[in-house]
């Protein structure tokens, strides 16, 4: 889009500021969409990362960290 046009976030279509990317898709995605990793610190999208519920208590991981959890 030209200069001045706002980028809508790819979850709620809310304004979404370019440097908040999913690092796994690369969708835009707003502060209160995007979730940060608890294991490698990288922000995804709700599609591109999952929550685990272990026993300490639920953890916000990408896909590419949750296929190493046992």
């Amino acid at each position: 889009p030209p200069a001045g046009v706002s980028k809508a976030c790819s979850s709620c279509v809310r304004t979404a500021d370019a440097e908040e990317a999913c690092a796994q898709c690369e969708q835009l995605v707003c502060r209160n969409c995007s979730r940060l990793c608890g294991c490698c610190s990288t922000v995804t999208c709700a599609l591109c990362s999952t929550v685990d519920y272990g026993d300490v208590g639920e953890q916000v991981l990408c896909n590419g960290c949750s296929i190493f959890q046992v």
